[in-house]
């Protein structure tokens, strides 16, 4: 009996370890920015932003992306438990009017593990 209490046990963390394998593996949220580096002024451009994270799954998953363009938080994108992105590589889109130069940022953050840090892109005008 005091054997069986022991495979039990092994066999219960074993258990545990092979449906957190995933999470461990998986890291931290990471994005890309790709857009238009210099525009006319008063042009629209497309910002592409590309989303990148493993293991997306009930418990670990990226909890939200944000893009701010000139201090100003733009658009924002909130996942859960139930609504997780759509995939481990995903990509969001954004229109944005170039006045004056721009500067963007954007960023993504795991529900576990955070973020690997925000992405930057400049957009200038052309003379």
């Amino acid at each position: 009996m005091k054997y069986g209490k022991t495979i039990v046990f092994f066999i219960s963390l074993l258990m545990i370890l092979s449906l957190s394998a995933g999470m461990v593996w998986a890291g931290k949220t990471s994005v890309t920015l790709n857009a238009q580096a210099e525009v006319p002024q008063g042009s629209e451009i497309t910002i592409m932003i590309t989303v990148t994270h493993s293991a997306n799954s009930y418990f670990h998953y990226t909890e939200w992306v944000r893009v701010i363009i000139n201090n100003q938080e733009m658009a924002r994108w909130n996942y859960s438990a139930s609504k997780r992105p759509e995939a481990a590589i995903f990509t969001k889109e954004i229109k944005y009017t170039v006045n004056t130069p721009v500067e963007i940022k954007a960023e993504g953050s795991c529900n576990i593990h955070g973020s690997q840090g925000p992405a930057f892109l400049k957009v200038s005008l052309k003379d």
